[in-house]
């Protein structure tokens, strides 16, 4: 990732906004994922702020044992204290339901399952949003900033490209890692998330990832698994023999039906409604 010189500058005064940001609100605790942008920003809180930082990892059904892995290695690496912090989303007949709002609720038990542990600290709440999420349908944001969550991140002006330059410089092993997101995302919009339905999604995209693919995603509707993979990626899965390993690991985590979504991966917003597999 090549930057010019003035890029480097611009650069370097939004890295000084959120250090700033972060003296402001200390002592904090950061909503950690192990994405890049929340790790940045713990990262760099660590640096400012040291002991007056802690991460909290959100754990349930919905996170990938391979996400919570690399979060809570990362974490170690990074000298944060840890917090795992079980959420209630799944007591949420809101959430569970999935009629169009769910991440809403889930941001929302995030946000109650934060709160009491920041104010026992007495300390400030942030999470990583970068401004690009300004410009999607993101109930979760709305959630968060009900709860008084701070985005600095957004503050200062630091785009996805600066996070993942700057978290390439710290030498973050997520620098360059795919867009992820929770397992439920992989439910059509209308059809219940259950766990036993998020067990099936994970086996099967840690069975692709075991393939080699980098950016997946197994769309649950129902009896069929709807797979997307990044568009540098399509010829690779549709080659006749790794095809049929495809199918082979997708049936073997209970689908009956597999199918290639042909214009490769999307955002969780193509999860809207879709006719009932047959």
């Amino acid at each position: 990732m090549n930057i010019s010189d003035q890029d480097t500058q611009k650069l370097e005064q939004k890295l000084e906004r959120l250090r700033a940001w972060l003296r402001a609100h200390r002592p904090l605790v950061v909503a950690y994922s192990g994405g890049v942008d929340s790790a940045l920003l713990t990262r760099i809180a660590v640096d400012e702020l040291g002991e007056e930082v802690r991460a909290a990892l959100a754990v349930g059904p919905s996170l990938p044992q391979r996400e919570r892995a690399v979060a809570e290695r990362m974490a170690r690496e990074m000298g944060v204290r840890l917090e795992i912090l079980e959420t209630r989303e799944f007591e949420d007949e809101r959430y569970l339901s999935n009629s169009g709002d769910r991440c809403y609720w889930c941001r929302s038990a995030l946000v109650e399952a934060l709160r009491p542990f920041a104010e026992q600290l007495g300390a400030h709440l942030a999470y990583g949003a970068v401004p690009e999420d300004l410009g999607d349908d993101r109930p979760g944001m709305r959630a968060a900033a009900e709860g008084g969550v701070g985005a600095p991140l957004i503050e200062a002006g630091l785009t996805k490209e600066d996070v993942r330059e700057l978290a390439r410089r710290y030498r973050l092993e997520v620098w360059d890692k795919p867009a992820s997101a929770c397992l439920s995302s992989r439910v059509v919009v209308g059809e219940r998330v259950t766990p036993a339905r998020l067990a099936r999604i994970e086996k099967a995209e840690d069975g692709l990832l075991e393939l080699g693919f980098r950016q997946v995603r197994v769309r649950d509707h129902g009896k069929l698994a709807r797979i997307e993979v990044g568009a540098d990626e399509m010829d690779r899965l549709l080659d006749a023999s790794l095809r049929r390993s495809v199918a082979t690991i997708v049936r073997g985590a209970g689908f009956e039906k597999v199918a290639v979504d042909l214009e490769g991966y999307r955002p969780a917003g193509s999860m809207g409604r879709l006719p009932a597999a047959e």
